[in-house]
């Protein structure tokens, strides 16, 4: 088990390097001069080849690549071009925003999705299941940002419970923050709800069918000790899954949504970086989702080897 331990740590630290280098060299490979860019194009010529010079962009590209690579472990991810500030603490700044946003979503989705998709595969064909069947359609079917809309004229315009947008920081209280988030919790949250339910009653299901099941259930063990006691553990292997693919989406695809209720998070960080061009600011918030992705498809793939010792001899 160490040793498939350290073989994955080894893998994981190749990906980060990879990755790094496949992100620097598109950034790079964009049109437009960086230094023009922030002087405007009527700049003189030795002005804008002193800022280029400044920046470093008269080095080569393995060389910037380097400094570049060694600003990364020292904290140092650059300044921005637009804000004129470091790059690590905008980006720090949007994470405290942008984590606990996926991570309150990710709460909704479970708290919604897995009583709901177990409750489906156990009374098959029941009311529930064809209920459960119609909540996840819809809930797919529908994008976030346009349920962000309808959240927004119900409980924000109509009734005047939460606010319409923004964010207050987290300065102003556990309380009003949470209200600020709620909203656009529940819009990322409700089609990953969707996806989830329909993951977990397959899974559910497909485990009801096996041997030791029917086994457990022949010696005289009741429906739902079965159900939660054998069948659940051995069906969670498909749903922590598909959960470390949603985390994933929903730190890094919550742009629409972030724009909708006007949150400063790492998504609307990128789409403004894009927008005004700061490739300093886009290689940052790209490596950082790139990371992000990558460090928790590693803790599912561990927790996958937890819960399944099948796994672990196959890996091996």
């Amino acid at each position: 088990m160490v040793a498939l331990l350290l073989r994955r740590i080894a893998s994981l630290i190749l990906t980060l390097v990879a990755v790094s280098v496949l992100i620097y060299g598109i950034m790079d490979l964009l049109p437009g001069d960086p230094a023009a860019i922030a002087l405007g194009t009527s700049a003189a010529a030795d002005t804008l080849a002193a800022l280029r010079q400044e920046m470093g962009l008269d080095q080569p590209l393995p060389l910037r690549y380097v400094h570049w690579l060694a600003g990364l472990f020292s904290g140092d991810l650059g300044s921005s071009y637009t804000y004129g500030v470091p790059v690590a603490g905008l980006v720090v700044e949007r994470l405290s925003l942008t984590l606990p946003l996926a991570a309150l979503a990710i709460v909704l989705s479970v708290l919604i999705a897995v009583p709901l998709g177990v409750t489906a595969a156990a009374r098959r064909n029941g009311f529930i299941d064809h209920a459960a069947s119609i909540f996840a359609q819809i809930s797919i079917a529908v994008p976030g940002f346009w349920l962000g809309l309808l959240l927004i004229m119900l409980f924000a315009v109509e009734l005047g419970w939460t606010p319409a947008g923004g964010f207050p920081g987290w300065q102003a209280g556990l309380l009003p923050c949470f209200g600020a988030l709620a909203l656009p919790a529940v819009a990322l949250a409700l089609p990953q709800a969707g996806v989830l339910t329909r993951v977990t009653r397959a899974a559910v299901l497909d485990v009801l069918s096996e041997d030791f099941v029917r086994t457990a259930r022949a010696k005289g063990i009741s429906r739902q000790v079965a159900l939660w006691r054998h069948a659940m553990p051995n069906a969670m292997v498909p749903v922590i899954t598909i959960l470390g693919l949603q985390f994933t989406f929903l730190v890094a695809g919550a742009v629409l949504v972030e724009n909708v209720f006007n949150l400063p998070g790492l998504g609307r960080l990128a789409y403004q970086a894009l927008v005004q061009r700061d490739i300093v600011v886009m290689q940052a918030v790209i490596l950082v989702f790139s990371v992000l992705v990558i460090v928790v498809n590693f803790i599912v793939e561990l927790a996958q080897l937890v819960l399944d010792p099948r796994m672990r001899s196959d890996a091996a």
